[in-house]
């Protein structure tokens, strides 16, 4: 635990080299009013904060800058608390719409990477069905969904497909799967009518994999906005980093997996440096938020960026975000 004096000192060190860049000397930290030391007492106590890995020193004759360790410290401990005013217009739009506007908001208030994940296919309902006749031996299906989401399947048939038929597989489809969620096992079961005819039956079975396969083939939907924004502020300058972050792009699985685990966290979840498990992110830092329905967690929101980040900001944007996005989610599941 450090001194009150420590906390203080740590915190300069941390704010002035987030807004310049460049190691601090115990000469600048001395001519600040609020520590209220000398130079030499200011020394001591970075040496001893150099001690607990809360400060390095890049070059001998340098000043000093934060570890990973010391930011850490200072977002738990010293961080102070941020308002941010958000405004995501988020109103009457689809999903898909919704993730892209918050992708490219977050990137564009922060100059940050944002990456906002969409909540998985299998928790919407559907919403609609339509069967269509395009030619007399292709039908296709669209099934529109709870959130917005529009899928279509082109089924090609051996032989001309009776018109009415198609029209009467609209409506029965229709009065059967509205409401049913498409992961649901019931939907298999809804399809099964042994009241209908050899005909009806056969027909529903072969447009069955527009709805029982939709749920299974379909991936999560991973929004990114900010990457040449972040490269082109001199944000991300280390050729290591940046070979790191466009890696990280790369492989969406592996950063879907990292973005779950926020799904998990209470609350903000911040992971700085060598903190983050995946290789990719550990020279630089991550804030990230579930957000989702009170009794389920559907989607993340977060930033990633160089670990000299202003964490304030980034905590407070991630958070309001998430906050909108729960409001949005929340209406558009229970509508």
């Amino acid at each position: 635990m450090l001194s009150p004096r420590q906390e203080l000192i740590l915190g300069k060190v941390v704010q002035v080299h987030l807004d310049g860049g460049q190691p601090v000397a115990s000469k600048t930290l001395a001519a600040d009013p609020d520590l209220r030391a000398g130079p030499s007492t200011i020394r001591n106590e970075l040496a001893l904060l150099e001690e607990h890995g809360l400060l390095a020193h890049p070059h001998t004759s340098a000043g000093r800058v934060p570890t990973d360790a010391g930011y850490r410290y200072f977002v738990d401990r010293l961080l102070p608390v941020r308002q941010v005013s958000l405004e995501l217009s988020l109103i009457r739009r689809e999903i898909d719409d919704a993730m892209r506007a918050t992708t490219e908001t977050l990137s564009q208030v922060t100059n940050l990477l944002a990456i906002v994940t969409a909540p998985p296919v299998e928790t919407a309902s559907i919403k609609h069905v339509e069967v269509l006749l395009l030619q007399p031996q292709v039908v296709m299906v669209v099934v529109i969904t709870s959130t917005g989401g529009v899928t279509k399947r082109v089924l090609p048939f051996e032989e001309p497909v009776d018109a009415g038929l198609v029209s009467w597989a609209g409506e029965y489809l229709n009065e059967q799967l509205r409401g049913i969620g498409l992961g649901a096992r019931m939907l298999a079961k809804r399809l099964d009518d042994p009241e209908l005819n050899a005909t009806e039956r056969r027909f529903v079975a072969q447009l069955a994999p527009a709805f029982t396969e939709l749920a299974e083939t379909a991936e999560s939907s991973l929004y990114v906005d900010g990457a040449a924004r972040l490269l082109a502020e001199h944000r991300v300058q280390d050729l290591s980093q940046i070979n790191a972050l466009m890696g990280m792009l790369e492989q969406r699985v592996t950063l879907l997996g990292a973005l779950a685990v926020a799904l998990a966290s209470p609350d903000v979840l911040v992971r700085i440096g060598a903190e983050n498990e995946l290789p990719e992110l550990r020279s630089l830092a991550m804030v990230a938020a579930g957000y989702g329905l009170p009794s389920r967690r559907l989607g993340a929101v977060s930033l990633v960026g160089p670990v000299r980040m202003d964490y304030g900001t980034a905590i407070s944007t991630v958070r309001e975000a998430s906050r909108q996005l729960s409001r949005f989610v929340s209406d558009v599941y229970e509508s």
